[in-house]
């Protein structure tokens, strides 16, 4: 898989081949399978007001003050790749493991690199860019910026926790529109874009099918997913409060001000509760129900999913676009929807012996599912998991390369017809079933057939900026320090 950076212009980046596009589309639009990253909370999801400067990295502060390679006389820090990667895995949405966290940070490296090698050669070879485009696009992203804050006070706030005046924010908007715009210039001089036509797609994908992703290995799972439970007692205390807060909204008071003085989300409540836009799939599927039913700009009433009671606002629904500005669609070849939200969280504190209570339970359904008592019988008893099933529990066939770790591992060694031990997410307990297994497989030409011809010319475009980059570098003194 490669990374698109996501604070470089896109003629520098480099392109998302057909795997992200295949395992997007491999995805059953609206699933939200217990074991995989989507079913992560809405609470868990970054807001859409991001930090205006560096934020903490995944591979933790240890990273941040190193140089992480010399380019001729310019240095790109630690601090520059941990904040791509950051980047990236908060869009991408999904659990990553410590082995692919360092193939990106890798990836990452080497585009920061070709970056500064190809805004050394527009500078080398003259490229101007007009302040008035500069200056516009500074403004622009400005005023996108200011947009995510609820309140002007929000943004001023944020601005004085990160030691920041909006004068050296722009100033940092001007440096990257700039650069941008001479990268953007010296490759469009260099390489051409094409996209071929579909009979020329097809012949090159026919001699070329090494180049393509294969279709990953997908397991057919049943589920009894058993939640932990507050009591009933601290259930209805959880949703009063809610309702109480619904009141105050009600009554005239903002909801960005309620949710930042009352939403147990911390993250988002920072943001006035905004979550930003969220794709269908991505979510905790009664929240999901909500956000894709009801009328925009209005709050219904609280919605109960297993991080607590939500009252949740949709600002805007649309549906999710491709790079060529079409139509992003699921398995089931109907648009992918992506909505604005915002919420507010009331959780609902869990007890030890709520969590325990609910442990033995799930161990005494998977002892009676391995002594041969009929799967769907027990998830018809027990489970409670609120995804797309039939009524034996059996969610379908998953990509083993969406599951969450520790959940990939628990079914590694189960044969088919058997039963997982009880695996834990943060929806709850689970007891899978193994119902059938497909292999890696290579595409066939109709499954692929619509997107090859933007595929293969996006294939073809990267390896003409791949070759001229290479160039590049033949010329470049490049010291990558090992850390």
């Amino acid at each position: 898989m490669e990374v698109v950076i996501l604070k470089l212009p896109s003629t520098i980046a480099l392109v998302l081949t057909l795997a992200l596009a295949a395992s997007a589309s491999a995805a059953p639009a609206g699933s939200s399978p217990p074991a995989t990253a989507s079913t992560s909370a809405p609470a868990m999801a970054k807001p859409a007001a991001p930090a205006l400067s560096r934020p903490t990295p995944p591979g933790g502060a240890q990273r941040l003050d190193g140089i992480a390679a010399v380019v001729n006389n310019e240095v790109v820090l630690q601090s520059d790749v941990e904040e791509q990667l950051y980047l990236f895995l908060m869009r991408a949405q999904t659990e990553i493991d410590s082995t692919m966290v360092d193939s990106l940070r890798a990836q990452i490296l080497k585009q920061l690199i070709d970056e500064k090698l190809i805004v050394a050669e527009a500078t080398r070879m003259g490229v101007v860019v007009p302040d008035a485009e500069v200056n516009r696009q500074a403004q622009d992203a400005l005023k996108e910026t200011k947009s995510r804050f609820d309140t002007p006070a929000a943004y001023q706030e944020q601005l004085r926790k990160e030691n920041l005046t909006e004068e050296k924010l722009l100033d940092r908007f001007r440096d990257e529109a700039r650069r941008g715009a001479m990268v953007s210039r010296l490759v469009s001089k260099n390489i051409t874009r094409r996209t071929p036509t579909q009979a020329e797609a097809e012949t090159y994908f026919k001699a070329h099918k090494e180049d393509f992703p294969k279709a990953p290995a997908e397991v057919r799972l049943s589920v009894i997913q058993i939640p932990a439970t507050p009591d009933s007692a601290a259930d209805a205390a959880g949703k009063s409060r809610c309702e109480a807060l619904r009141k105050r909204i009600a009554g005239g008071e903002k909801f960005a001000k309620v949710a930042a003085e009352a939403s147990d989300d911390e993250t988002s409540a920072r943001a006035g509760g905004d979550l930003g836009y969220l794709v269908r799939g991505t979510m905790d599927p009664s929240f999901e129900t909500a956000v894709f039913s009801r009328k925009l700009n209005a709050i219904g009433e609280p919605v109960h999913t297993v991080y607590g009671w939500h009252l949740i606002e949709v600002l805007d629904r649309d549906t999710l676009k491709t790079r060529a500005g079409r139509d992003s669609v699921g398995r089931d070849s109907k648009p992918l929807l992506e909505a604005h939200v915002r919420h507010i969280l009331i959780r609902v504190p869990l007890s030890d012996d709520d969590v325990e209570r609910s442990r033995k339970t799930a161990a005494s359904v998977r002892a009676q599912a391995v002594a041969g008592k009929d799967f769907g019988a027990l998830a018809r008893q027990y489970s409670h998991y609120s995804g797309p099933h039939d009524e034996e529990g059996d969610i379908g066939f998953l990509p083993l390369s969406t599951l969450q770790p520790n959940i990939r591992a628990g079914l590694d060694s189960v044969q088919v017809g058997g039963v997982t031990d009880v695996l834990i997410n943060q929806a709850g307990f689970n007891i899978f079933k193994v119902t059938e297994r497909k292999a890696e497989r290579e595409y066939s030409l109709e499954e692929i057939k619509d997107e090859l011809p933007n595929a293969v010319g996006e294939m073809q475009y990267r390896d003409k900026l791949e070759t001229w980059v290479k160039g590049l570098r033949a010329k470049a003194h490049i010291q990558i320090n090992k850390s």
